[in-house]
C-alpha cells in the first residue's frame, strides 16, 4: 500500500499543490524555533488569503486586495541556499556540536554589501548528519549564535534530491551535456548525466518544499526580502509566491543557463521557467546566460522581454520580472588576511626556491568533467613539443580540489589526467629533477593555494563550461600582493600577471586583458600559452593593472549591494497594484493589475445595457471573437446568430472593426445584413450590408507599395513559414507559423528597414502580434470609432452606452479615443464606457475578459437582453426562407415539414 507521504509527493509533482494541504501548516516539524519563531504579521487592511490555510479552490484563485504598504519595522534579508555558510563538527568528547563560519563561502561574504540596518538570516542544509533527537538543539544554537536556520532533509531524500537530480541530471544539462538517448553508455566511457526520472523530480520538488516550510517559520512577509540561490532551489519561488503573493523575492543562478536547444530537452522545462518567473528579479553572471533564459521564455512561453533605460524586464501577467546581469566577485579582505599570515610568507619563499629558474604556469580546478584539465595538459604538451626552448624551463603545476559529486565519470577523468601527467613527465622530464607537470590531487590549505598564485607567471583555465570561476580573480589579487606599506619582500613581488582563460567560463567577458581560448583547440591553446609566458614584462604589467582595477572595485560586496538595490527597485510597486494568485501547481502565478483595471462584470454591463436607448458596440475580430491560433478563422453559427440578434435591436449600432480586408470581412459576415464593418483598421467603412463602402480618409496613393513589397519579399524568402498579405491600402507580413526566435529578430530588422525606405511616404510601419504592417497615415481604429460616434450624434442618436472589445496594440487607439469621448461631448453625459481588452495584460482599457470564450458568452448575455425589432425579424425570416434550396413540396406553413 502506498504511503500517505508518497501520495502527497505524487500530487505535488503532478502540479496539485492543494492536495498537500496548507503549506507550512499542521504540526511543527523538528527544528522549528518554538517561542523564537518570527511572527508573520501583516498590518495592511484587506483579505490576506496567502496567510490563511488554503483549500483547493483558493489554490486556484486567491487574492490580495490591500493597496497600502505597512509601516516599516525592520527590513531583513533572508538568504536561502542549498548549504549554510557554517561548518559543523561533533565535539571531541562526543557531547554536542561546535560551529564556525565557513570563510570560503560566497554566501557569508555577500553580507558585506548589505545595508548596515538590514539583518541577514541564512537558510540551508548543514554538511553534517545531525540525529533527529539533536535537531532542535542544533537549530536553536544556530539561530542564536549565527542567525542560521538549518533545513534537515532525510538522508534518502537528500541523496535523491542532490546527488540524483541536481548533480546527476540538472548540473550536466545546464553545462550542455545531454544524457544518452537510448541504450546504456559504453562501459569505458564517463557518464553523460542520467536520463530524466520522474521520481527524482518529485524528490527535488519535495526537498524544495522543506526549504519553503523553513522560510515560512521565520519570515515576516511584509518586511523581509528573500534571496534564493542556484539551481538546487528553482522550485522554491512558486511555493513562496503562492503563499505570499506580495513577497519581495530574488533569485540568482550561479551556473550557466543553457541555450534553448539544450534546455528544451528538459521534460519539466515550462515548470522551471514559470517558477523562476514567480521571482521579482532573476540574476545571471553573464549576458549569454541571460540571453539563453530570455530566448527560452520567448520560444516556450511566448513572453518577450523589453529593455528600458538600461534595465531588462519581462512582463509576466502584469508583473515586471527584472533580469540582472552581474558577475560575482571575490572578497578582497579575506584574501589579504591570508596573505598576511606568517606561514604564507614562508611557503612563498619555499616555492620560489623550489622553482628557481623556472617559469611556473598554474592550474587550480575542481575535479569534474567540465574543467578541461586534460585538455590543458595536452596543450602544455604540444607547447613543449613545438617550442623546445621551454623544455626544462616551463613547469605546469596542476592543483585539483576534491570532487563535489561522485560516480564513475570522476574516476575516469582522474585516471585520464594521471596517464597524461605520467606520459608528459616521461617524455620531457630529465634526470636533473625536472618534471614539467606537478600534479597535486588533494585538498590544499588556503595559504598554500595563495602561495602558488603568488609565484605563478600565468594561470591557465581551460574549462569547457563553467558558471563563473573565480580562480583568475584570486590570482590577480595575489599577484598584486598587499599594500606597499605592509608588503613583505616575499609577498610583494612584481605587480604583473598573465591569464589564459577559456571563452566558455563566466568570468571571461570581464577579463579583457586575458588571452581567451577555445580549450577544444589544443594547438591554438598551446600557442596562447607560449604567447602568455613570452610576453614583455611591460605588457604583463599593463594587463595586470587593468584587471586589478576591475577585480578590486567589483568585489562580492559590490555584487550583493547591486543585486539588493535592483531587487528593491523591482519591488517598489508591490503594494500599489491589486494582485491575484491564479493557477495550480507550477502553473501558479500572481496577476498584478492597475488599480483601475478590473474584470468586466456581466451583471454591471447588463444593467447599463438595459437602461440605455442608443448603444454603440465595437468588436475586433481576430483574437477577440475567434482565437488567434484557430486554423478555422470563420465565425461560428453561434457567433453569427448572436451578432444578428444584437443588430436586430433598433437601439444598437454594432460594428466589426478589424485590420482584415473588406472582401474577407464581407464574405465572413454575408449573413449579417445589419452589421456594420470597418475594414483595414477603418479605412473602408459601411453601415450595413446594403450600403456602399465609404473611404474614411482621402484616396490612397499606393505607390509606396512598389517600394515596400520588394523589401518584404526579401524577408519572406529568408523566413520559412512567413507570408505577405496584400490589402487594397496596406501590406501585412505574417510570421505566426515561422520559428519565433528567428522571426521576431527578422520582424525587428524589417521594421527598421521599411522605416528607412519609406521615410518620405505618408505611411505608418507598425508591429503587432506576429505581424509587421504598413498602412496609410491617419488611419486607425480609434479614429473610425470616433467617426461612428460623431455620426450617431449628428443623426440624433447620441450614444448613451459604448462597448469596445479588442485584444492587440491596434485596439489600444480605440480604447484611448473612447475614454475621451465624454470630454469631447460626442456621447451623452454619464454614458457608461466599457473599453475591454482580452487577456490580463497592461492596457488602456479599464476592463478585461480572460479569453474569446468569455467575450462570446458576454455578447450572448447582451443578445438575450436585447429587444429585436419585429420588422427586422420578419425580413430576416423571409430572407432565410427565400434562400432555402429545397423543393416547394417540402414546406408547408402552419403544418409539419416532411421529407419526400
Amino acid at each position: 500500500m502506498m504511503s500517505r507521504s508518497y501520495t502527497n509527493l505524487l500530487d505535488l509533482a503532478a502540479g496539485n499543490f492543494a492536495a498537500l494541504g496548507p503549506a507550512g501548516g499542521g504540526r511543527r516539524r523538528s527544528g522549528s524555533f518554538g517561542a523564537r519563531r518570527m511572527p508573520r504579521v501583516m498590518t495592511v487592511p484587506g483579505t490576506l488569503s496567502e496567510l490563511d490555510d488554503e483549500d483547493d479552490e483558493r489554490a486556484a484563485t486567491s487574492s490580495v486586495a490591500s493597496d497600502v504598504p505597512s509601516s516599516a519595522i525592520c527590513e531583513r534579508l533572508i538568504v536561502v541556499a542549498n548549504q549554510l555558510p557554517v561548518v559543523a563538527r561533533r565535539r571531541a568528547d562526543g557531547r554536542g556540536w561546535a560551529f564556525s563560519w565557513d570563510d570560503d563561502s560566497l554566501l557569508l561574504r555577500l553580507r558585506d554589501g548589505v545595508p548596515d540596518d538590514m539583518e541577514v538570516l541564512f537558510i540551508g542544509t548543514l554538511r553534517a548528519d545531525v540525529p533527529a533527537a539533536e535537531q532542535d538543539d542544533v537549530s536553536q544554537a544556530l539561530i542564536d549564535g549565527f542567525r542560521c536556520a538549518p533545513v534537515f532533509l532525510p538522508p534518502d531524500l537528500y541523496d535523491r534530491f542532490y546527488q540524483t537530480f541536481c548533480k546527476g541530471y540538472l548540473w550536466p544539462l545546464f553545462h550542455y551535456m545531454l544524457p544518452f538517448a537510448s541504450g546504456p553508455p559504453p562501459q569505458d566511457a564517463p557518464s553523460r548525466g542520467g536520463r530524466f526520472d520522474r521520481a527524482s523530480w518529485e524528490a527535488y520538488v519535495l526537498a524544495n518544499k522543506h526549504f519553503f516550510e523553513k522560510v515560512v517559520e521565520v519570515i515576516n512577509p511584509e518586511d523581509d526580502y528573500v534571496w534564493v540561490h542556484d539551481y538546487h532551489l528553482m522550485a522554491l519561488p512558486t511555493f513562496l509566491r503562492r503563499r505570499f503573493n506580495r513577497l519581495r523575492l530574488g533569485f540568482f543562478l550561479h551556473s550557466p543557463f543553457p541555450s534553448s536547444e539544450i534546455y528544451r530537452s528538459l521534460p519539466v522545462r515550462e515548470e522551471i521557467l514559470r517558477t523562476m518567473l514567480n521571482c521579482d528579479l532573476i540574476g545571471f553572471h553573464t549576458f549569454d546566460y541571460a540571453r539563453h533564459f530570455l530566448s527560452c521564455c520567448s520560444r516556450m512561453l511566448g513572453i518577450e522581454y523589453q529593455s528600458k533605460r538600461g534595465y531588462i524586464g519581462l512582463d509576466y501577467f502584469g508583473r515586471t520580472v527584472g533580469i540582472k546581469i552581474m558577475p560575482v566577485g571575490i572578497h578582497m579582505g579575506q584574501l589579504q588576511s591570508v596573505l598576511r599570515l606568517p606561514e604564507m610568507q614562508s611557503k612563498v619563499a619555499e616555492l620560489r626556491q623550489q622553482f628557481e629558474g623556472k617559469t611556473v604556469l598554474l592550474g587550480m580546478d575542481d575535479m569534474d568533467i567540465f574543467k578541461g584539465i586534460n585538455l590543458k595538459l595536452l596543450a602544455f604538451e604540444y607547447m613543449l613539443r613545438m617550442h623546445p626552448k621551454w623544455q626544462g624551463r616551463a613547469v605546469l603545476v596542476q592543483i585539483v580540489n576534491p570532487a563535489r559529486g561522485k560516480g564513475k565519470d570522476i574516476d575516469f577523468i582522474r585516471a585520464e589526467i594521471q596517464d597524461s601527467c605520467d606520459r608528459i613527465n616521461r617524455e620531457f622530464g630529465n634526470s636533473r629533477g625536472y618534471s614539467p607537470i606537478v600534479f597535486i590531487d588533494q585538498n590544499v590549505p588556503s595559504a598554500v593555494k595563495l602561495a602558488y598564485y603568488t609565484v605563478a607567471e600565468c594561470v591557465v583555465v581551460t574549462a569547457v563550461r563553467d558558471g563563473m570561476n573565480l580562480t583568475p580573480y584570486e590570482y590577480i589579487v595575489c599577484r598584486q600582493g598587499l599594500p606597499s606599506s605592509e608588503s613583505a619582500p616575499e609577498i610583494s613581488g612584481p605587480r604583473k600577471s598573465m591569464l589564459v582563460v577559456s571563452e566558455f567560463i563566466g568570468c571571461s567577458p570581464s577579463l579583457s586583458g586575458a588571452i581567451r581560448v577555445n580549450p577544444w583547440n589544443t594547438e591554438a591553446t598551446a600557442e596562447s600559452l607560449n604567447e602568455a609566458i613570452s610576453m614583455s614584462e611591460r605588457e604583463k604589467q599593463l594587463r595586470h593593472e587593468k584587471h586589478y582595477r576591475y577585480v578590486s572595485t567589483h568585489d562580492v560586496a559590490y555584487w550583493s549591494r547591486s543585486f539588493i538595490q535592483d531587487l528593491e527597485r523591482a519591488c517598489k510597486d508591490h503594494f500599489r497594484k491589486p494582485c491575484w494568485g491564479i493557477g495550480l501547481g507550477f502553473g501558479f502565478r500572481v496577476v498584478a493589475l492597475d488599480p483601475n483595471f478590473a474584470k468586466l462584470s456581466f451583471d454591471s454591463i447588463l444593467m447599463s445595457y438595459g437602461r440605455s436607448k442608443s448603444r454603440a458596440i465595437f468588436l475586433d475580430y481576430d483574437g477577440t471573437l475567434v482565437p488567434q491560433a484557430s486554423i478555422n478563422q470563420r465565425p461560428s453559427e453561434e457567433l453569427v446568430s448572436i451578432i444578428n440578434t444584437l443588430c436586430s435591436d433598433r437601439n444598437n449600432i454594432v460594428f466589426i472593426v478589424s485590420g482584415r480586408s473588406k472582401a474577407s470581412l464581407a464574405s465572413m459576415f454575408s449573413s449579417c445584413p445589419m452589421l456594420g464593418i470597418a475594414a483595414e483598421h477603418g479605412y473602408f467603412l459601411r453601415w450595413n450590408r446594403d450600403e456602399e463602402w465609404q473611404i474614411s480618409a482621402q484616396s490612397p496613393d499606393v505607390g509606396w507599395m512598389q517600394m515596400a513589397e520588394p523589401v518584404m519579399n526579401l524577408y519572406t524568402e529568408a523566413t520559412d513559414g512567413s507570408y505577405i498579405e496584400t490589402k487594397e491600402t496596406a501590406l501585412v507580413w505574417h510570421h505566426r507559423d515561422a520559428d519565433q526566435g528567428f522571426a521576431s529578430s527578422q520582424a525587428k530588422e524589417m521594421l527598421d528597414h521599411l522605416e528607412s525606405v519609406l521615410v518620405s511616404e505618408a505611411v505608418v510601419v507598425k508591429s503587432g502580434q506576429f505581424i509587421v504592417e504598413v498602412k496609410p497615415q491617419g488611419v486607425s481604429k480609434g479614429l473610425v470609432a470616433e467617426k461612428i460616434l460623431t455620426s450617431m450624434k449628428e443623426k440624433g442618436q447620441q450614444a448613451d452606452f459604448v462597448l469596445c472589445i479588442g485584444d492587440d496594440r491596434s485596439d489600444e487607439d480605440m480604447f484611448e479615443n473612447i475614454a475621451d469621448a465624454m470630454k469631447r461631448s460626442i456621447v451623452a453625459p454619464k454614458t457608461p464606457l466599457f473599453a475591454c481588452t482580452v487577456g490580463q495584460k497592461p492596457s488602456k482599457a479599464k476592463f478585461y475578459l480572460d479569453d474569446t470564450y468569455e467575450v462570446v458568452s458576454m455578447l450572448s448575455a447582451l443578445a438575450e437582453a436585447s429587444e429585436p425589432d419585429p420588422t427586422d425579424l420578419a425580413d430576416d425570416l423571409a430572407t432565410s426562407v427565400s434562400s432555402l434550396d429545397i423543393g416547394d413540396e417540402q414546406i408547408q406553413f402552419g403544418n409539419s415539414i416532411e421529407g419526400s
